[in-house]
């Protein structure tokens, strides 16, 4: 199994709206991707909340098969559809991949 966790801080303005709007639309079409591809086993999308500790405002954190699943999933055209709008409202992006137990 292939954890795949990607962060974004948003800018507070960009494309025409606001960080939350921004943040709201992020989520939706990130979630519209969850069962895009075989080999997917989890697919979660978070945003910071009130109370709780964050330093970024948006978490995808998923787990594929394999890195062939993971792969399948970064190059098929929906998802690659979404990325445009995700780099234009970012202000910020880490990622993270890893298998686990570690080999």
């Amino acid at each position: 199994m292939l954890t795949h966790i990607v962060m974004w801080k948003l800018k507070d303005h960009a494309e025409g709206a606001d960080k939350a709007t921004n943040i709201a639309k992020a989520r939706v079409l990130l979630e519209s991707c969850a069962s895009l591809t075989p080999g997917i086993h989890r697919f979660e999308v978070a945003t910071a909340q009130p109370g709780h500790e964050a330093t970024y405002d948006l978490v995808l954190n998923a787990v594929f098969e394999d890195a062939e699943a993971l792969e399948a999933y970064q190059n098929h055209p929906d998802h690659a559809a979404i990325k445009p709008f995700l780099g234009a409202i970012r202000l910020e992006r880490q990622c993270m991949d890893y298998t686990y137990p570690a080999p």
